[in-house]
Order: structure tokens, then C-alpha cells, then sequence
């Protein structure tokens, strides 16, 4: 696996459509302006001169409204999620606290964490689990490395090597150190930010008390189409910049592990319980995004899904197609507890 090159045109990537995403916001606001206009001429008479004319002025009033609305939305919701933090976003989707002295896999897990955040120069997220879910996952959340939680599930510790959990674990460190877990928020606020046009739309052309349709009807319609329209195109835009940094990330784990396996074996066990129809538990789509395995809209809207389809991932980490790995207790791996030491390795991540 060419690492530097994969890395490379991942970033390459982010930043294109970082651009791509500036350049939607800018369209959604002439957009904007030319569906008001266009309500406005089919009202009043669009080119008629005179007093019915649309005023220019009005082009003004709506740029600086619809950026208002995008860029408010935005700082609303990015706020939230970073006034939460990672630890409190993972307890809200039913996460809790990793122990040492818990369970082996737990303790494990702990020593894992801390033996890869130090290897990796960053501060050691918070382990945290959610244990009641049956499928291989994990995600990182926090706005920079002093509040960011790792949480992996239940199937993981119960179905990873050690060897494999490293890898889980430096996927998810590596979202932390390129700071993809910050950007996803963001993107995350703008995208609700795109949202808010199509909210405004829609409560202007709600009928009044007497279930009559008002003047604002017609502007309302026009705004919800245009706002639709500019929230899916920031969703794919999210979706895809997402799939970017997945890339980045799983070749961030297979160069800091060493190994191939370590992630490659992740993955296959992830595909194996996804044809055995093991369904981890659902999480909210603003958190889609954040994990390292997504749901997957299918073929018809392939655009607008998070991850990297599962097989296209594993070809890239090992040069083919890769079929699934068997599952096997986490307790086959170690019978013994884990007593691994918790000091600086003699090697960097790099």
C-alpha cells in the first residue's frame, strides 16, 4: 500500500471539495435571489417597469438575510457540538466508561489506548464502550484531543485480536491527529446551516389561522426548493469529504501498525457479521459520519453515504478482493490478562 501517495490525494481531496462545499453556499444565495425574483414576477410582473418592478435593493436584503440564516445555523449548532465535547456526545449515544479493572477485553482496550496515544505524540482520548452493541464499531468524538472520547462496541472486544483492536484503535487516533473529527462538526453545523433556508420556506408558506394561503405562499415554495436543493448538495458534499478522510485514516492505521492485517482484519470481520445480518444499534445521522463502519443508502443514493463501500475499503488495504474472516472470541486471542506495560514505545507514529 503506497501510503504517502494514498494520503496525499485524500488530503488533495478534502480540500477540493472543501471548496466545492464554499462554493454551494455561495450558489444557494444566488439561488435564493433568483427564486424570490422569480415569485416576485409571477406576482407583480417580473419585467414590468414601474413601481411593480423587482427592486434591486431586495438583492441585497436577501443575501444578507439567506447568509444570515446559513452562517447563524452554522455557529448555533457547531457551538453545541463543541460545548458538549466527545465524552458527553458518547454518553448521549449510550456509551459509558471503559475500566481496567473491568472485564479483560476492557483492560485490554484501556492499555491499548494508552499505549497508541503515546506513541502517537497526542493526548489519550477517553475509552469509552458501548455495551450493548453486537457489531463491530467505533467512533472518536471531541473537538480536539483535551475532550475527545474512543468508543468501540461490545462486538469488538468481543471479537478483535489485540492485533486488531491496535488497528481499530489507530483508525479512530488518526481522525483525532488530522483533526477530522473537528472538521466533520463543522461541516456538520454547515450543513444545518443549508437547512435552516429550506426551515424558513417552509414556515412562510404555511397557510394562517384560517387555513388560507398568504402573499408569502409563493416566496415560501420557491425557498423551500432552493433550500432542498442546497442541503442535499451540502449533505453529498459532507458525505463525500467523509469517505476522503476514511481513506486517510485507514492508511494512517495499516503505516502506524505495520500491519495490513491489523485494520484489513477488522474490516473482513465487519463484512462477515454484515452478510450473517448482524445490525449494530442505530445511531442519529449527524453522528453517521464518525463512525468506522456507516449505514450504506445503497446504489440508488451511493453519494450521499458517509463511508467507503466495506469491499472497496479492503481492496485498497491489501491490492485485491478480500473475502470475510471467520469471528472467534476475543478470549481465544489472550486467555490470560492482558498485562501488557503502558510505556512510550521505542518507535513513533509517523
Amino acid at each position: 500500500m503506497r501510503f504517502a501517495e494514498h494520503q496525499r490525494e485524500a488530503r488533495r481531496q478534502t480540500v477540493r471539495l472543501v471548496c466545492a462545499f464554499v462554493l454551494t453556499v455561495a450558489l444557494l444565495l444566488l439561488a435564493v435571489n433568483a427564486a424570490l425574483a422569480l415569485a416576485w414576477g409571477v406576482v407583480w410582473g417580473f419585467w414590468a417597469p414601474g413601481p411593480t418592478a423587482y427592486p434591486r435593493l431586495f438583492f441585497e436584503v436577501n443575501t444578507g438575510v439567506a447568509l444570515g440564516f446559513v452562517l447563524g445555523g452554522w455557529w448555533l449548532e457547531t457551538s453545541r457540538l463543541k460545548r458538549d465535547g466527545g465524552v458527553r456526545l458518547a454518553q448521549r449515544l449510550g456509551a459509558r466508561a471503559a475500566h481496567r479493572s473491568g472485564s479483560h477485553t476492557e483492560h485490554r482496550f484501556c492499555n491499548i489506548v494508552e499505549e497508541m496515544a503515546l506513541a502517537a505524540g497526542l493526548a489519550r482520548p477517553a475509552p469509552m464502550v458501548l455495551a450493548r452493541d453486537a457489531a463491530i464499531n467505533a467512533f472518536a468524538a471531541g473537538w480536539d484531543g483535551s475532550d475527545a472520547a474512543l468508543v468501540v462496541t461490545q462486538g469488538a472486544l468481543d471479537h478483535l485480536t489485540r492485533d486488531e483492536l491496535q488497528g481499530l484503535v489507530a483508525h479512530e487516533l488518526s481522525h483525532i491527529g488530522e483533526g477530522d473529527a473537528r472538521l466533520n462538526l463543522r461541516l456538520a453545523g454547515m450543513v444545518f446551516g443549508l437547512e435552516m433556508i429550506y426551515r424558513m420556506g417552509d414556515s412562510m408558506a404555511e397557510p394562517d389561522a384560517t387555513g388560507r394561503p398568504t402573499a408569502l405562499v409563493l416566496p415560501g415554495l420557491a425557498l423551500k426548493a432552493v433550500g432542498w436543493l442546497g442541503w442535499i448538495a451540502g449533505h453529498a458534499l459532507q458525505a463525500a469529504v467523509s469517505r476522503q478522510r476514511e481513506f486517510l485514516a485507514d492508511a494512517r492505521a495499516v503505516q502506524w501498525t505495520r500491519s495490513r492485517d491489523s485494520l484489513g482484519g477488522v474490516l473482513r470481520k465487519v463484512l462477515t457479521q454484515q452478510q450473517a445480518g448482524v445490525a449494530g444499534q442505530h445511531q442519529p445521522s449527524t453522528v453517521q459520519h464518525l463512525l468506522l463502519v456507516g449505514s450504506e443508502h445503497g446504489h440508488a443514493a451511493r453519494w450521499l453515504d458517509a463511508h467507503p463501500p466495506l469491499t472497496e475499503r479492503i481492496h485498497r488495504l491489501y491490492g485485491r478482493s478480500m473475502g470475510p474472516m471467520p469471528l472467534r472470541a476475543a478470549s481465544q486471542d489472550r486467555p490470560a490478562e492482558d498485562t501488557t506495560e503502558v510505556d512510550a514505545p521505542g518507535w513513533t507514529l509517523s
